[in-house]
Protein backbone atom coordinates (compact mmCIF):
# COMPACT_ATOMS: atom_id res chain seq x y z
CA UNK A 1 0.00 0.00 0.00
CA UNK A 2 1.13 3.50 -0.88
CA UNK A 3 1.03 6.60 1.36
CA UNK A 4 -1.03 9.06 1.13
CA UNK A 5 0.61 12.50 -0.66
CA UNK A 6 -1.48 15.68 -1.25
CA UNK A 7 1.51 17.70 -2.79
CA UNK A 8 4.86 18.60 -2.93
CA UNK A 9 6.57 22.34 -2.52
CA UNK A 10 10.31 22.72 -3.47
CA UNK A 11 11.83 25.37 -0.75
CA UNK A 12 14.57 27.59 -2.23
CA UNK A 13 17.12 29.71 -0.59
CA UNK A 14 17.21 33.34 -2.15
CA UNK A 15 19.95 35.62 -1.59
CA UNK A 16 17.61 38.78 -1.25
CA UNK A 17 14.26 38.09 -0.55
CA UNK A 18 12.43 41.65 -2.00
CA UNK A 19 14.23 40.71 -5.23
CA UNK A 20 12.86 37.00 -5.17
CA UNK A 21 9.70 38.24 -4.22
CA UNK A 22 9.51 40.95 -6.73
CA UNK A 23 10.25 38.78 -9.26
CA UNK A 24 7.86 36.09 -7.81
CA UNK A 25 5.10 38.32 -7.13
CA UNK A 26 4.91 40.96 -9.64
CA UNK A 27 6.39 39.23 -12.24
CA UNK A 28 4.90 35.47 -12.59
CA UNK A 29 2.05 36.18 -10.69
CA UNK A 30 2.65 34.11 -7.27
CA UNK A 31 0.61 35.18 -4.14
CA UNK A 32 2.14 35.77 -1.06
CA UNK A 33 0.19 32.90 0.97
CA UNK A 34 2.15 32.70 4.54
CA UNK A 35 5.33 34.97 5.61
CA UNK A 36 7.40 34.39 8.82
CA UNK A 37 7.02 38.35 9.46
CA UNK A 38 4.66 40.68 7.80
CA UNK A 39 7.20 43.45 7.13
CA UNK A 40 6.50 44.27 3.48
CA UNK A 41 8.66 41.80 0.88
CA UNK A 42 11.65 41.40 3.73
CA UNK A 43 10.61 38.02 5.42
CA UNK A 44 12.99 34.86 6.41
CA UNK A 45 10.43 32.64 4.76
CA UNK A 46 7.20 32.80 2.42
CA UNK A 47 4.93 30.31 0.73
CA UNK A 48 4.13 31.47 -2.48
CA UNK A 49 0.53 29.93 -4.91
CA UNK A 50 -0.04 30.04 -8.37
CA UNK A 51 -2.88 28.14 -9.64
CA UNK A 52 -1.83 24.56 -7.85
CA UNK A 53 1.65 25.41 -7.70
CA UNK A 54 3.46 26.23 -4.70
CA UNK A 55 6.81 27.06 -3.40
CA UNK A 56 8.80 28.11 -0.44
CA UNK A 57 11.21 31.11 -0.48
CA UNK A 58 13.48 30.64 2.48
CA UNK A 59 16.81 33.65 3.46
CA UNK A 60 19.66 32.24 2.83
CA UNK A 61 21.72 33.97 5.26
CA UNK A 62 21.04 35.38 8.79
CA UNK A 63 19.97 38.82 9.24
CA UNK A 64 23.23 40.42 9.88
CA UNK A 65 25.23 37.17 8.05
CA UNK A 66 24.48 38.43 4.36
CA UNK A 67 27.45 38.85 2.33
CA UNK A 68 27.89 41.89 0.26
CA UNK A 69 27.28 40.12 -3.02
CA UNK A 70 25.72 36.73 -3.51
CA UNK A 71 28.52 33.72 -3.67
CA UNK A 72 29.15 32.91 -7.35
CA UNK A 73 30.16 29.40 -6.54
CA UNK A 74 27.27 28.83 -4.22
CA UNK A 75 25.22 30.32 -7.15
CA UNK A 76 26.70 28.02 -9.81
CA UNK A 77 25.26 25.13 -7.99
CA UNK A 78 21.69 26.31 -8.61
CA UNK A 79 21.97 25.43 -12.16
CA UNK A 80 21.81 22.10 -11.15
CA UNK A 81 17.64 22.49 -9.96
CA UNK A 82 15.06 22.92 -12.40
CA UNK A 83 11.56 23.26 -11.32
CA UNK A 84 9.24 22.39 -14.24
CA UNK A 85 5.93 24.18 -14.00
CA UNK A 86 2.20 22.58 -15.64
CA UNK A 87 1.41 25.59 -18.03
CA UNK A 88 -0.93 25.52 -20.78
CA UNK A 89 0.72 28.59 -22.22
CA UNK A 90 4.23 29.36 -22.06
CA UNK A 91 4.01 31.80 -25.34
CA UNK A 92 1.95 33.94 -22.85
CA UNK A 93 4.75 33.20 -19.83
CA UNK A 94 7.29 34.53 -22.41
CA UNK A 95 5.25 37.41 -23.10
CA UNK A 96 4.83 38.42 -19.51
CA UNK A 97 8.59 37.86 -19.02
CA UNK A 98 8.87 40.19 -22.02
CA UNK A 99 6.39 42.87 -20.71
CA UNK A 100 8.26 43.11 -17.90
CA UNK A 101 11.86 43.40 -18.99
CA UNK A 102 13.06 40.07 -18.35
CA UNK A 103 15.24 38.22 -20.37
CA UNK A 104 14.16 34.91 -22.20
CA UNK A 105 13.97 32.73 -25.08
CA UNK A 106 10.81 32.17 -26.91
CA UNK A 107 9.40 29.02 -26.01
CA UNK A 108 10.69 25.74 -28.16
CA UNK A 109 9.30 22.68 -29.05
CA UNK A 110 11.84 19.83 -27.09
CA UNK A 111 12.22 16.05 -29.29
CA UNK A 112 9.66 14.95 -27.02
CA UNK A 113 6.82 16.58 -27.92
CA UNK A 114 6.74 19.34 -24.60
CA UNK A 115 6.35 23.05 -25.58
CA UNK A 116 8.92 24.78 -23.03
CA UNK A 117 9.85 28.02 -21.96
CA UNK A 118 12.98 28.02 -19.52
CA UNK A 119 14.29 31.38 -17.44
CA UNK A 120 16.18 31.93 -14.62
CA UNK A 121 15.49 33.81 -11.41
CA UNK A 122 17.18 36.11 -9.88
CA UNK A 123 19.11 33.45 -7.73
CA UNK A 124 19.96 31.14 -11.12
CA UNK A 125 17.16 28.86 -10.42
CA UNK A 126 15.82 27.81 -13.80
CA UNK A 127 12.41 27.59 -14.12
CA UNK A 128 10.39 25.24 -16.53
CA UNK A 129 7.06 26.49 -17.96
CA UNK A 130 5.99 23.97 -20.02
CA UNK A 131 2.93 21.95 -21.89
CA UNK A 132 2.77 19.28 -24.39
CA UNK A 133 3.07 20.56 -28.28
CA UNK A 134 0.41 18.16 -29.64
Amino acid sequence: MSIEVQGVCALLQVFDMPTSVRFYRDVLGFEIAETSARDGDQFDWGLLRLGGAELMLNTAYEPGDRPASPDPQRMSQHRDVCLYFGCPDPDAVYRRLREHGVEAEPPKVAPYGMKQLYVSDPDGFLLCFQWSAA
